[in-house]
């Protein structure tokens, strides 16, 4: 039999080791780490995983020894508390949520009894061994349940027993966010047919308020994925042209009164973005302004040959984390600016809609399609540039899709400044793309895969 303090002591000696030595003193001990705080950090991350995964197998005890029908007689009442997740809550310093959330991982991931009294393996296997080792947090564990007991309804068993080991191994270094994007796609793969009374509710709960109080005028709303994502494609090219001017020298935006005295360095991302909703509005309004503040935003719709011509499946719109169903892409095609990208069954492009577009921007359109945005940190396509693995002066590097990548600012001065390299094995379009850490960051300089593949569903 495992012991279940293993983990936890092999976490508690690695942080031991990386602590070792350190110039601290009594007073500021954290300060004194200098280049072991990188190290320091991983190993707490390891600590708190698996004493997280150890809790989870007490709460979910402590819930069992406590069920309703020991009355008086079970723990938590004896301890004085009306019930586990309060006792838990309540001894952790924790919510009653989070209480519920170990319990619920617990309860999961234990191994159970049958009715013949036989030993059976934990309802989620695969999580178990995530949870027990300190591969995934408890919160990873529980968003990844609760998608799967969602989905039991209508999925294959045995779909659902390759989404559980799919999911917990690319929940492996993920934040919580970019999981739950993971997390919605598989769930649009497991059960493709309840996409559409999703999108239906989603559709009944779409509003606008516009409303005045306290001399300003009050906008708030929620829209739908598909139609969400025009308005937030929009607004985003707005503000991506904005900041681009700014960091440029240029002056006010296009459509705004001149002499507003704005400081354009001083505005914040969400004043930006309320001036981009009032530039789109007096644009439509028809102002003296002919230019075009999102002059080559595009909405780009994928699917498959196959999902398209019959109608099952899901597609994804780049930007948006939530799939939509095909009735949903197939509604957006038809507008304008709205691009339905079509692959066959190996991941080839077949088609890339009605419109036009020139060389540069059909590579864009492809690297989009290869990296999903920022290669690196998966932020949106319109916040990021097509740049030079090799460069174009220093490297003599082409302009070609095999020696471009799409990286934000930021990433792309970290790569740069830091000795980082990129690699793309495979295709041009259905490339994986790899980062390279140097050897200050990794010793063994081992890839770190990164573009659309690291979020997508059956990436792996």
């Amino acid at each position: 039999m495992n012991d279940p303090l293993a983990t936890l002591d092999e976490a508690y000696a690695r942080l031991r080791q990386a602590w070792a030595g350190a110039d601290a003193d009594d007073c500021a001990p954290v300060a004194g780490l200098g280049d072991r705080l990188i190290e320091v950090n991983r190993a707490l991350g390891a600590v708190r995983r698996a004493a997280d995964g150890l809790h989870s197998a007490v709460a979910a005890e402590i819930a069992r020894e406590s069920r309703p029908e020991l009355g008086p007689e079970g723990l938590a009442r004896k301890q004085g508390f009306r019930n586990p997740t309060t006792l838990i809550a309540t001894t952790l310093g924790t919510t009653p949520g989070e209480a519920v959330q170990l319990v619920k991982v617990g309860e999961a991931t234990a191994p159970r009894t049958t009715l013949t009294g036989e030993a059976a393996p934990p309802k989620h296997p695969h999580v178990a061994t995530g949870t027990t080792s300190g591969a995934i947090s408890t919160r990873a564990a529980g968003m990844i349940i609760t998608m799967l007991d969602r989905a039991a309804l209508r999925a294959d068993r045995t779909a659902l027993e390759d989404a559980e080991r799919i999911l917990v191994e690319q929940a492996e270094n993920l934040s919580l966010d970019h999981l739950s994007k993971l997390i919605a796609r598989a769930e649009a793969h497991l059960d493709p047919d309840g996409l559409e009374p999703r999108e239906r509710d989603a559709r009944g709960e779409r509003s606008l308020r516009v409303y005045q109080r306290g001399g300003m005028i009050h906008v708030t709303g929620q829209f739908d994925a598909a139609d969400g994502a025009i308005v937030k494609t929009a607004i985003e090219a707005v503000v991506t042209a904005d900041f681009r001017r700014a960091n440029a020298g240029g002056g006010a935006p296009a459509g705004e009164h001149p002499g507003s005295g704005r400081d354009e360095d001083l505005r914040s991302l969400p004043q930006r973005q309320a001036d981009a909703m009032t530039q789109l509005a007096r644009h439509l309004l028809g102002c003296e302004h002919n230019d075009q503040p999102i002059a080559g935003a595009t909405v780009v719709v994928r699917m498959t040959l196959e999902d398209l011509e019959n109608g099952t499946g899901h597609a994804l719109i780049d930007g948006i984390d939530q799939p939509v169903s095909i009735s949903a892409a197939r509604r957006l095609a038809a507008g304008g600016r709205v691009i339905p990208c079509v692959f066959d069954a190996h991941g080839e492009i077949l088609d890339w809609g009605r419109e036009k577009r020139l060389f540069t921007k059909a590579q864009r359109l492809a690297l989009v399609e290869r990296d999903g945005g920022c290669a690196k940190c998966g932020a949106p396509p319109g916040l990021t540039r097509a740049h030079h693995i090799r460069w174009w002066t220093k490297h003599a590097g082409p302009t070609d899709l095999s020696n471009g990548v799409l990286l934000c600012e930021s990433c792309h001065h970290h790569i740069h400044d830091n000795g980082w390299e990129i690699r793309i094995d495979g295709g041009t379009i259905a490339g994986t793309v790899w980062f390279i850490p140097p050897r200050h960051v990794d010793p063994g300089r081992r890839p770190r895969l990164g573009g659309r593949r690291r979020f997508d569903y059956l990436a792996a």
